[in-house]
């Protein structure tokens, strides 16, 4: 079953991709949601058009991610978190925590964008995490988890 996706589905594609799918996964789950509509050949001459008219609009969206993925390289993170015997924590860093210290940074960016290497953080020491500003832009963020002193 080909579907048009009205917005981004995790792991199966970006908004306005068509994609191939099994019939139940699209017929019970994606079109009920509001994720996906049938490809049918008018709805992709619809789709065309509108690729068309928005890639002009990309553009500006691109070139605004670029910049903050150039502002993004610049940044030291350090996330502290409280730390047992060794280098182990007590709990994990995650996606959230990234979030909160960028936004402590200055820069504002939605947790579902950010993916820690591994999930979660459970050691302290050097780690990264892949942030995606936009389909065609994502960005490498080292970050440290060190110790929190009380």
């Amino acid at each position: 079953m080909e579907l048009i996706l009205k917005q981004d589905v995790e792991s199966l594609g970006f908004k306005d991709d068509i994609v191939t799918v099994k019939n139940g996964y699209g017929r019970n789950f994606l079109i009920p949601q509001g994720q996906a509509i049938l490809a049918t050949i008018s709805a992709k001459k619809v789709l065309a058009e509108n690729l068309k008219q928005r890639a002009y609009k990309d553009k500006k969206i691109i070139d605004d991610a670029n910049k903050i993925s150039e502002a993004l390289k610049t940044l030291e993170i350090k996330i502290a978190a409280k730390a047992g015997a060794g280098d182990k924590l007590f709990g994990s860093v995650s996606n959230i925590d990234v979030a909160t210290a960028l936004e402590n940074e200055g820069q504002s960016i939605d947790k579902k964008y950010i993916m820690v290497t591994g999930g979660h953080v459970k050691r302290l020491g050097k780690y990264t995490a892949t942030i995606r500003l936009h389909r065609e832009v994502t960005v490498e963020l080292p970050f440290e988890v060190i110790a929190q002193v009380n």
